[in-house]
């Protein structure tokens, strides 16, 4: 995918020069805000904060701790406590709090057949993302 024109829900800036696919990921949930797509864009949150979360335990040689006996990643339902109960960061309260909240979205846009997002879904949250991007490239090591 190409470059948004806006960075209206995730600052570009915030993911520079992390991984490319996670800059990637950032231009479609931003480009498809600014088109209106706007399951799109809640499915593309929930990958990103899916992620992120997974760049954290990697980085912190704990990635055994949010895998299965076969080796898969735990779905984000099951991520989610286990990156706000982990003890090898502090993700802090503002994270810790928001990070439940960017779920809903995404499970919606992706499983619900009656569920339509609607620009104020993905405005209602946009505070929160930018919280959790923040802390978890912070803790993940992907930036400075």
């Amino acid at each position: 995918g190409s470059p948004a024109g806006t960075d209206r829900i995730i600052y570009f800036s915030l993911v520079k020069e992390t991984r490319s696919y996670i800059e990637k990921i950032v231009h479609q949930i931003n480009g498809a805000y600014e088109n209106g797509w706007y399951d799109a864009c809640g499915v593309m949150i929930r990958r990103l904060v899916e992620t992120l979360i997974i760049e954290t335990f990697e980085a912190h040689a704990i990635s055994h701790k949010i895998k299965n006996s076969q080796g898969d990643f735990f779905y984000l339902s099951d991520l989610i406590p286990l990156t706000i109960n982990e003890t090898s960061w502090n993700l802090g309260r503002n994270a810790k709090t928001a990070l439940p909240k960017l779920k809903d979205i995404g499970d919606k846009s992706a499983h619900s057949r009656y569920f339509i997002a609607h620009r104020e879904d993905v405005d209602r949250i946009a505070h929160d993302l930018r919280v959790v991007v923040q802390a978890l490239l912070l803790v993940s090591k992907l930036k400075k």
